[in-house]
């Protein structure tokens, strides 16, 4: 579906693979790039030439139609399908309003250009700097590594090790160069999703809305304006959660210690020199060897054939590793092994300190001096570990369900950590009242996340990640809950019994969310990397954050249908009411909406938006022409009751201070969104995410009404 993720560990290798990958990355890039170019001048012919308009349009029409995204990953959450194909419905929404012959608003340079051109100067940007020093710390690297082999083994000792110690600094810096210019290309290929998709549909928003000769247009296309704004805001909030969890890995990669882990990504095999015993003294021979870490079998190919003798590789089973001390031996980077095969220990001497590191790592070996050790508190899902949580979560419960950002607000690492020690700590007799005024609400649930990340398996166990990841990848909302309920059940015993206790909480949280602003879209992205985690910790497991995410949410939204029985039972709880409207399974678009008489136009009444009434009428006691979304009537044990009229949707949690909100188009456009957003709390009912992102039906496909029919509706 898309290009292959770009791992951090390939930066290593170096391989032709890798080079060819991020070719293709590159020119995706470029590509990109030329289309921004175009974009930014097509949107430039838009505003000022009026009377080119019909022409400037269609030509950006076009553009946009013809421009399709590609995406990291095997799989697309339903936000990502939005969005992949919101140009091409941007581009069928021009065609038609072209017809309208609208004017363009004086801000239409701040909503459109100035986003994209930002975004093209400082990420794209960005990203060429980076591969411009990429390649300049390759080639160095390179050019220094020809001149370090061909270095005469006569050298002085001193002149040996300057040169050892110069390429290994090149071969630091190419590293990181590489690493970072692959993180780069991660930060371009996920900001674009939303960064040159949001100015396009903030300019189409203010085509609409502000021509009255255009409000009825624009009461059709705010449903899918409503829906696409809240598949971009769960991308950022996926994209916020992911871009954390990469660049952790990313330093952690960076870090010179790392490279003592690269056995587990490729083969370990390469060239040793072992020590033989002879009869005028020890030598240095020459193997390439081969070990198997599953047979612990070390196979030895000698790299000095003699022409009279045919060697056969010889193979010895490794009993222990040990590096040998510096002080012990005149040769640098050496080990000694103990075999089944021989009596005495077996010396090698590999090419390099870290190279040494890596067969050591593979080998299980150890260190000649015993390290110091360090008191940790042990994490365990047991009666302790129940009785913690269950004791976070009544404080949590009675104080500060209704506190802004409960769960999002981190505490203080010391206050956390001093918590935890007084609670885990076995010499501790005290028994810890979280009620008393030390300990602050935030402290109590980072404490809690800090428990459930620390335990040496996730809740949702590592055996069953990458079925429910699959289940989450499912196009079919029906078939995600009947695989994640399916699934929920082959958990262990004490981990259901910890999710249960969890999710039954979070739902509780959520049900207040019109005043702590966490939804089970919030919460799950919160939650998400804390009950799943993946077992090997690569880029790729890192973009599917997004899909623990969506996991968490279903859990949170269908808890009571989840938890009240097994899946299929014949005892499980009657079946909910039905839906008002049957769940949409289709991508969210405006080319396909259903027919609809308006009133009539007048300046009065579009002034009377303006005012903050609302401008949505129904024709003939019709309510279910009026486009905002449908109330929802099912609720989980864990939520308020359902009131009888939508209440306005609040904000988001608040963006991290870093990023700036973008200035609103109008008021009107303020006054549209607020009657728009539905109560995400509410969106437990029907399986469907927290963000409320339906399928709906297309804004186009909706076509003329037979002028008499208009008329008599008028």
């Amino acid at each position: 579906m898309g290009h292959p993720p770009l791992e951090f560990c390939d930066c290593y290798k170096d391989s032709p693979d890798f080079r060819e990958t991020l070719k293709c990355y590159e020119l995706e890039l470029e590509r990109t790039s030329k289309f921004l170019k175009e974009l930014i001048k097509d949107g430039n012919s838009v505003i000022n030439a009026i009377k080119g308009y019909s022409l400037a349009v269609q030509k950006f029409s076009q553009t946009l139609s013809a421009f399709q995204f590609d995406f990291i990953g095997d799989s697309l959450t339903d936000d990502e399908v939005n969005i992949a194909e919101s140009f091409q419905e941007f581009a069928g929404l021009l065609q038609e309003v072209e017809h309208d012959r609208m004017m363009l608003v004086q801000n239409a340079s701040d909503l459109l250009i100035k986003p994209l051109e930002k975004f093209r100067k400082e990420q794209i940007s960005a990203t060429k700097e980076k591969k411009k020093k990429f390649e300049k710390e390759s080639e160095k690297y390179y050019s220094q590594l020809e001149k370090h082999l061909s270095i005469s083994a006569r050298k002085k000792d001193s002149q040996l090790q300057e040169a050892d110690e110069l390429v290994e600094k090149e071969r630091q810096n190419f590293y990181e160069s590489s690493v970072e210019y692959v993180y780069q290309i991660h930060q371009v290929q996920d900001r674009k999703k939303f960064d040159v998709v949001e100015p396009v549909l903030a300019f189409l928003h203010s085509i609409l809305t502000l021509n009255n000769l255009t409000v009825e247009m624009t009461q059709d296309f705010m449903p899918y304006k409503q829906e696409l704004q809240l598949s971009l805001q769960n991308t950022r909030n996926h994209y916020e959660s992911t871009c954390e969890e990469l660049e952790d890995l990313m330093k952690r990669v960076k870090h010179p210690s790392y490279i003592s882990k690269m056995q587990n990504f490729f083969p370990m095999e390469g060239f040793l020199f072992c020590q033989e015993k002879r009869a005028l003294g020890a030598s240095w021979v020459k193997y390439y060897c081969k070990y198997s870490k599953e047979k612990k079998q070390l196979i030895m190919v000698p790299c000095e054939q003699r022409p009279s003798v045919k060697q056969s590789p010889t193979i010895l089973t490794l009993k222990s590793c040990i590096r040998r001390k510096t002080e012990s031996i005149d040769k640098r980077f050496c080990f000694d092994v103990e075999t089944v095969e021989r009596n005495a220990p077996v010396t090698f001497q590999a090419l390099a300190d870290g190279d040494r590191k890596l067969w050591m790592e593979a080998m299980d070996g150890k260190e000649p001096v015993s390290l110091l050790c360090f008191y940790l508190v042990k994490m365990e899902l047991n009666e302790t570990g129940f009785k913690f949580v269950q004791k976070c979560i009544n404080c949590i419960e009675t104080e500060g369900v209704t506190q802004e950002g409960v769960y999002r607000t981190v505490g203080s690492n010391i206050q956390v950590q001093r918590l935890l020690n007084a609670f885990f700590d076995s010499t501790s007799s005290t028994d810890v009242n979280l009620h008393s005024s030390d300990w602050e609400v935030k402290t109590i649930t980072s404490a809690l996340k800090f428990y459930l990340r620390s335990l040496s398996e996730p809740i949702m166990t590592y055996d069953l990640h990458r079925d429910l990841i699959c289940a989450a990848k499912s196009d079919n909302p029906d078939v995600r809950l009947s695989e994640i309920h399916s699934l929920t059940y082959k958990l262990p015993g004490k981990n259901r019994q910890m999710l249960e206790l969890l999710i039954n909480h979070l739902g509780k949280v959520c049900s207040h969310s019109d005043e702590n602003l966490m939804t089970p879209s919030n919460m799950a992205v919160v939650f998400g990397p804390t009950l799943m985690r993946a077992k090997e910790e690569t880029v790729a497991a890192m973009l599917d954050i997004k899909f623990q995410n969506i996991v968490v949410e279903i859990l949170i939204e269908d808890y009571e249908k989840i938890f009240s029985g097994l899946p299929g039972d014949s005892a499980a709880p009657p079946i909910p009411p039905p839906r008002i409207n049957p769940r949409k399974r289709q991508p969210i678009t405006i080319s396909k909406r259903a027919a609809r008489v308006y009133q009539a136009l007048s300046h009065d009444r579009f002034e009377h938006t303006e005012n903050g009434q609302n401008y949505t009428s129904t024709v003939d006691g019709d309510a279910s022409t009026n486009p905002a979304p449908q109330k929802q009537t099912k609720v989980g044990s864990h939520a308020s009751p359902v009131p009888t009229e939508l209440p306005l949707r609040q904000a988001a949690m608040p963006r991290p201070a870093n990023r700036q909100d973008k200035p609103a188009d109008s008021d009107l456009i303020k006054i549209c969104n607020a009657r728009l957003k539905p109560d995400t709390s509410l969106a437990a009912a029907n399986g469907e995410s927290a963000a409320f992102v339906n399928r709906v039906p297309s804004f186009q496909s909706k076509k003329q009404l037979a002028k008499g029919t208009l008329d008599s509706g008028i």
